[in-house]
C-alpha cells in the first residue's frame, strides 16, 4: 500500500562506505575513503552535513576497510545533529548489497540507500513524498547523463524506469544510477545474509519486476573514486563553502 506520509526524520540513511579505494592509492593506503580529505575536511562530514541540512536524522554507516577510523572519528554523529550507527562487514568484504543485508536489524520499514563515496545535493523531501505515493519496493533517482560522468546504465523514459543494467548498456540508456535509493525492508530481506552480493543486481530485479520506480533529478553529483574526480569534489565544496 502507498504511504500516505513519512516524516524525513523517521527514515534511516544507509551509506555504504566500505570499499578498499583502490583507485585513491596512495591517499587510501592508511586511510578508508570517507575520511580522505575533501576541501579541508573528511569527505564523511560533508556528506553528514548535508544529510542533516535535508532533515534527515538517522544514519547507519556501512563499514569495511578501516571501518574502526570512520567510528571513531565520526562517533555517535552528536556533532552534525545525527544519530548515527554502525555496520562493519568483519573480516570478509560482502559488496554493497551483503553490507546493506548486514546492517537490516539497524534499519527502517523504510530506508535511504547511497553511496560513501559521492555527494549528492538534491530534494530529499520531495523524492521521499514521490516514494510514498506509490505502492512499490523500491525508488532509485536518475540522472541524464549521457555517458558524461560516468558510464550511462538507465533506460528512463516518460518518467518510468525501464531497465536498470551495470553490466550490459545499450544505446537507449541515457541515464544513470544517480547513487541514492529507497528501500522497503522487504526488498532487502531479499539478499542472502552473509555473502558477498552486489546491489545493482536486486536493482535490476526489482526494476525488471516492476517493483522500482525512477525519479528524475537534475543536479550532478560529485564523487571522489579518482584523483580527477576528488579534486573536482574539492574545487566544488570549496566554491560552496566560499
Amino acid at each position: 500500500m502507498p504511504l500516505d506520509h513519512l516524516p524525513i526524520g523517521d527514515v534511516p540513511a544507509a551509506i555504504l562506505a566500505g570499499g578498499l579505494a583502490t583507485r585513491l592509492r596512495p591517499i587510501t593506503q592508511k586511510i578508508p575513503k570517507a575520511l580522505v580529505d575533501v576541501a579541508g575536511r573528511p569527505f564523511i562530514d560533508h556528506q553528514l552535513a548535508l544529510l542533516a541540512r535535508h532533515g534527515i536524522r538517522r544514519v547507519v554507516l556501512c563499514l569495511g576497510y578501516l571501518g574502526e577510523m570512520v567510528e571513531e572519528h565520526v562517533g555517535n554523529g552528536s556533532q552534525f545533529g545525527l544519530d548515527v550507527r554502525y555496520a562493519h562487514d568483519g573480516d570478509k568484504l560482502l559488496g554493497t548489497g551483503g553490507a546493506l543485508r548486514r546492517a537490516l536489524p539497524l534499519l527502517g520499514d523504510v530506508s535511504w540507500i547511497m553511496y560513501g563515496d559521492s555527494y549528492m545535493d538534491i530534494d530529499y523531501r520531495a523524492i521521499l513524498r514521490h516514494f510514498c505515493a506509490h505502492d512499490v519496493q523500491g525508488l532509485m533517482t536518475v540522472l541524464h547523463n549521457g555517458n558524461r560522468w560516468d558510464r550511462s546504465n538507465v533506460l528512463f523514459r516518460d518518467g518510468c524506469l525501464q531497465r536498470y543494467d551495470k553490466r550490459t548498456q545499450t544505446p537507449d540508456m541515457t541515464y544513470i544510477d544517480y547513487g541514492v535509493s529507497v528501500l522497503r525492508r522487504p526488498a532487502i530481506e531479499r539478499i542472502v545474509p552473509a555473502q558477498v552480493h552486489d546491489l545493482a543486481e536486486l536493482y535490476s530485479a526489482l526494476v525488471a519486476e516492476h517493483q522500482m520506480i525512477g525519479y528524475e533529478v537534475h543536479e550532478r553529483f560529485y564523487e571522489i573514486g579518482t584523483p580527477a574526480s576528488l579534486q573536482e569534489a574539492s574545487d566544488y565544496l570549496r566554491r560552496q563553502a566560499a
